[in-house]
C-alpha cells in the first residue's frame, strides 16, 4: 500500500492505547527487516530517517526503499524525518514524498521553538504531512538530577498545552528521562510528569531515546500515553553484533552472507519491540 502519514497510524494508536515504533533506517537491510517484520505480525510501523541517514544514503535512495517495501505489505507504514533542525531539509523531506517531518525546536527558548513549530505547520499541512515537535531536551540519566534541573530540561505540563494549542502539531515528544544512545546506568522515567502531561493534551505523546528502557518501563509508559517510541541503537548493536560474528568465525567475503544475518539480528529487535510496544495485530 502507498505510503501513510504519522498522524493516522498515531491517532489510531492514541484511541487504541497501544504505541507504534518508528525504527531507524540507514539502508536497504534495515528498511527491510523493519517492514517485514511489522508485516507479519500485522503492526503499522513508522521508518524514521536522521539527516544524517540522508547525508549518508540520498534522500532518493530512501525515498525510493521505503515506498517500495511499503508497496509490498498491507501494513501502514510511514516515512518520517527524525529530529529535523535544518528548514531547509524539511522543505526537501516533504518534496520527496515523506509522509511526515519532525521539527526539533527543543535547544531554542519556549517562544522561539512555538515559532519555529508553526512556520513548518504551515508549510507540512497543506502537503498533507503530518508534524512531530519536541518541548524539553533529553539529558543524561544521572540519579542526582535535582527537581529543578529536571523542571528546566524536563517537560513542563503547562507550557505543553500552550505548546499544542498555538503550533497545532499533530505529535509531541516529551522529555521525561530517556536519553539518546547507550546508557550507563538504569534509566528512571518519570511516569507522574508523563501522566500529567497525557491528561492535559490530547494529541499522541512520543517517546525518544528508548532503546535500553527496560520492558516493564515501556509497558507502563505506553498505559500513560506514550504512542510512538523511537528505537535506534539498538538495531544498531543487532546489525554491529551479527556482522562481527560473521566476519570474525568465516572468511566470507559475499555482502550478501554478511549482510543478511545482520538483517534477521535486526528482526528479531524489531519483533521484540513491537511485542511489548502493543502494536502487534494493530494494522
Amino acid at each position: 500500500m502507498p505510503l501513510v502519514t504519522n498522524k493516522e497510524v498515531l491517532d489510531a494508536a492514541n484511541d487504541g492505547g497501544y504505541a507504534v515504533g518508528a525504527f531507524n533506517i540507514n539502508n536497504m537491510e534495515i528498511v527491510q527487516s523493519i517492514v517485514t517484520t511489522a508485516s507479519e505480525m500485522n503492526a503499522p510501523v513508522i521508518l524514521a530517517a536522521s539527516q544524517g541517514a540522508i547525508s549518508y544514503a540520498g534522500i532518493e535512495y530512501l525515498e525510493a526503499i521505503a515506498k517500495i517495501a511499503a508497496s509490498k505489505t498491507d501494513t501502514p507504514v510511514t516515512l518520517h524525518l527524525d529530529h529535523g533542525t535544518d528548514f531547509n531539509v524539511i522543505l526537501q523531506c516533504i518534496q520527496h514524498g515523506f509522509t511526515s517531518v519532525m521539527i526539533d525546536g527543543s535547544h531554542l527558548p519556549f517562544e522561539e521553538n512555538i515559532a519555529l513549530t508553526k512556520r513548518v505547520v504551515e508549510v507540512a499541512h497543506p502537503c498533507g504531512v503530518s508534524v512531530e515537535a519536541e518541548l524539553g531536551r533529553l539529558v543524561g540519566v544521572e540519579d542526582n538530577i535535582s527537581v529543578d534541573e529536571k523542571d528546566a530540561v524536563f517537560t513542563r505540563p503547562d507550557e505543553a498545552v500552550q505548546f499544542v494549542e498555538e503550533t497545532d502539531v499533530d505529535s509531541l515528544a516529551v522529555a521525561i528521562g530517556s536519553a539518546h544512545g547507550i546508557y550507563k546506568g538504569e534509566p528512571k522515567l518519570d511516569f507522574e510528569r508523563l501522566e500529567k502531561i497525557d491528561n492535559k493534551v490530547d494529541i499522541p505523546l512520543v517517546l525518544h531515546g528508548a532503546s535500553g528502557i527496560p520492558e516493564e518501563s515501556i509497558v507502563k509508559a505506553v498505559k500513560l500515553g506514550i504512542n510512538k517510541i523511537n528505537i535506534d541503537t539498538e538495531i544498531r548493536l543487532a546489525f554491529r553484533d551479527a556482522v562481527r560474528k560473521v566476519v570474525t568465525e568465516s572468511d566470507v567475503y559475499d555482502p550478501r552472507k554478511i549482510c543478511g544475518p545482520a538483517r534477521d539480528a535486526m528482526k528479531e529487535v524489531v519483533k521484540y519491540k513491537i511485542g511489548i510496544f502493543g502494536s502487534e495485530g494493530k494494522a
